[in-house]
């Protein structure tokens, strides 16, 4: 699953900060003037929050299918997953609790396998914590200082990094969007890690009129992207992925749908033709009763 996970970070990402063919037809505004796009863009950058912050809030169920394709396009094999996903803003507490694997509910004691090892993690980091003197606090704020610090800096570079265009407005799920299209410029130079890969990246982002939310990006590959020299991975021109996010509790919009068709490599090995889809549902505000109820679930 490492490509697949490569080109959903890569369609996340678009879709945090800001397949071919149009969306099921959609009612038009003709006659409303689109809004000047340079002050709409100031809205959109002034809204734009991390889908890795928003999603730490919430608990939320992840339904990842992964079809293999033959060369005319027909499913060979189809491997599916389902978890349980409960956040942390810290890199590796965020706990993907698998309970189903293609179609079957996963064995009581492999469950109990999981919440172990979690509850290991999270203790041993606990202990990291109360071990803490002065100097090892001060060097991990100064951690997590630098890591909003280049987010910011990713979000600021996507705005020179694109050529973007208004295409038209939409009503797509019942809120009123503004259709952009985003093209990088071909000599602009990218600084940041993130940068250097949105560079290959051209499509179409739909954002709610009303709140300058992303509703919907459509993204396709113009160059490979290699991960470790090629070695790792590499996505091949030509794949294309779509993201959407929805309203929750009419309050928040987060990931509904990520989906990647195309071809890749992993570990040099045979390409491999995708089409990968990660449906996301079940949002649950994360509260204290939260933690309480799934720490039951682990000790029943």
């Amino acid at each position: 699953m490492t490509q697949w996970r490569a080109m959903v970070s890569i369609v996340m990402l678009l879709g945090a900060y800001l397949w071919p063919g149009r969306l099921p037809a959609q009612a038009q505004q003709p006659d409303k003037p689109l809004p000047e796009l340079n002050e709409f863009l100031k809205g959109v950058r002034a809204h734009l929050e991390s889908d890795r912050l928003l999603l730490s809030q919430y608990t939320y169920n992840e339904k990842e299918t992964e079809r293999a394709l033959d060369d005319k396009g027909k499913v060979k094999s189809t491997h599916e997953n389902i978890f349980e996903v409960y956040p942390s803003l810290e890199e590796g507490l965020t706990y993907r609790r698998l309970i189903s694997k293609d179609g079957k509910p996963l064995d009581k004691k492999v469950i109990e396998k999981q919440d172990r090892e979690q509850d290991k993690k999270e203790r041993d980091w606990t202990k990291k914590l109360e071990r803490e003197g002065t100097d090892e606090r001060a060097r991990r704020l100064a951690k997590e200082a630098e890591e909003k610090r280049k987010e910011q800096e990713a979000i600021d570079e996507l705005f020179q990094l694109y050529r973007i265009e208004l295409a038209g407005r939409e009503i797509l799920d019942g809120s009123p969007a503004i259709v952009l299209t985003f093209t990088p410029h071909s000599d602009y130079k990218p600084h940041t890690d993130e940068g250097k890969i949105l560079a290959k990246v051209a499509g179409r982002a739909w954002i709610c009129e009303d709140d300058y939310q992303v509703i919907r990006v459509e993204a396709k590959l113009i160059d490979n992207i290699s991960f470790g020299m090629g070695v790792l991975a590499r996505l091949n021109k030509g794949a294309i992925a779509t993201f959407q996010r929805r309203r929750v509790n009419n309050e928040i919009w987060l990931p509904a749908e990520v989906r990647f068709t195309g071809n890749a490599r992993v570990l040099l090995l045979k390409g491999l033709r995708l089409d990968v889809t990660s449906v996301y549902s079940d949002y649950t505000k994360f509260t204290v009763e939260t933690q309480v109820k799934f720490r039951k679930d682990k000790n029943p």
